[in-house]
């Protein structure tokens, strides 16, 4: 089994899970990697772990370059599954090894799931910890994502282990990031900050302060490839995706019965086009939410289209505005549409919504509200509209 080495003595031991193509609701065509760190040293450490059906895989990994009963730490950056299901297989190893964990937050959180009985070593902000040649340092980072998360620093090696900071669900056997197609790897980037980070920017605009004074060699994250050849560039690329600024670009997204506001869809995106915007059309029907998201994060105009289904939205729609809120991408200028027959109430739904979500709701519902198939001169109409927003 593949190991890599990061410097000397450093190695990444985790396991890449090709067939994933679900996280949480967010779609991952690429697959996701759960990575872990070993560092040999007079006191072994092992840097997070991975998903539990991975941790077989975990420890052949490790025996490749010691005895894993040898371990000494165990450094827990986050609690959740991905990140430290195999826990509770690794310390029946390694037995003798303390679990490191965030205090309070962590050590509350990895003992919920998996119990009291592990030698615990909380830690606070700036702790450092003495592994002989080296020490890790602990930079907390609670909400990015989950109240626990920190991220390890070793001086060193100039070496940041980032937990989820900069990672991507991209599952590949090259695991730096200059051994891959930049812009795809970026494109991941972007979707896991969209789909995970999003509601986190402050968190995330701290973090970047932090890594900026570290100014790391190496920024080694749980999910996805290691930088070690772009890390100006991934740096620049968060500071666009922690800030509050958006693009000129409009994002539409309908789902449809009989054909009707697909054509309204259709006819904004060629309203937005006529403005100058560029503009990405989604369908509910085919297209994931994590994608349209991913578009969504930065857009300044978002418009959603829906029908009228038993007096409300139709379900699609309804599971989107709940993934939206959720993520809570900030205010746009927005509006719902939609065609309707024997009753209508779909749009102001959608709208009301979007206000509730701090949105600026841009068209009125005397024209994004309309009965039946609409003929041309409607739909010219409301290209004009959209237009001359």
């Amino acid at each position: 089994m593949n190991i890599v080495q990061l410097k000397d003595g450093v190695f990444e031991v985790g396991a890449v899970d090709w067939n994933q193509r679900s996280f949480h609701g967010y779609a991952t065509p690429r697959g996701i990697t759960y990575n872990a760190y070993l560092i040999m040293d007079e006191k072994i450490t092992l840097i997070d772990t991975v998903k539990e059906p991975f941790a077989d895989e975990l420890l052949a990994r490790i025996r490749q370059i010691v005895d894993p009963a040898r371990i000494d730490y165990v450094v827990s950056n986050h609690a959740e599954p991905d990140h430290s299901g195999a826990l509770p297989r690794v310390m029946q190893v390694a037995s003798g090894a303390k679990v490191v964990t965030a205090d309070p937050a962590g050590l509350k959180v990895i003992s919920g799931h998996y119990g009291v009985e592990f030698d615990y070593l909380p830690v606070k902000a700036g702790q450092t910890l003495s592994l002989g040649r080296r020490e890790l340092t602990f930079v907390a980072t609670p909400m990015l994502h989950w109240p626990d998360n920190m991220v390890t620093w070793c001086p060193q090696e100039r070496i940041l282990f980032s937990n989820d900071a900069f990672g991507q669900h991209l599952a590949t056997s090259q695991r730096f990031d200059e051994e891959q197609d930049l812009s795809v790897v970026m494109h991941e980037t972007r979707t896991y900050y969209a789909n995970i980070l999003l509601p986190f920017g402050k968190q995330a605009q701290k973090v970047l302060k932090t890594v900026r004074e570290l100014d790391p060699e190496i920024i080694a994250p749980s999910h996805g490839v290691i930088w070690r050849g772009h890390i100006p560039q991934v740096l620049s690329e968060y500071d666009h995706l922690a800030s509050d600024e958006v693009e000129p670009k409009a994002v539409v997204v309908f789902d449809c019965m009989w054909g009707a506001t697909e054509k309204m869809a259709r006819t904004v995106v060629e309203g937005f086009a006529r403005k100058g915007l560029k503009t990405r059309l989604f369908d509910l029907r085919v297209d994931a939410l994590s994608d349209i998201m991913t578009e969504l994060h930065k857009a300044e105009y978002l418009a959603i289209g829906s029908p009228t289904q038993n007096n409300t939205m139709m379900a699609n729609v309804g599971a989107l505005l709940t993934y939206y809120k959720g993520l809570k991408p900030g205010p746009k200028k927005a509006f719902g549409f939609g065609s309707f027959g024997w009753s209508g109430q779909a749009v102001g739904e959608i709208n009301a919504f979007l206000e509730s979500a701090g949105s600026q709701i841009v068209l009125d519902q005397a024209q994004t509200r309309l009965l039946y198939t609409p003929d041309a001169e409607k739909l010219a109409a409301l290209e004009e509209a959209v237009a001359s927003l």
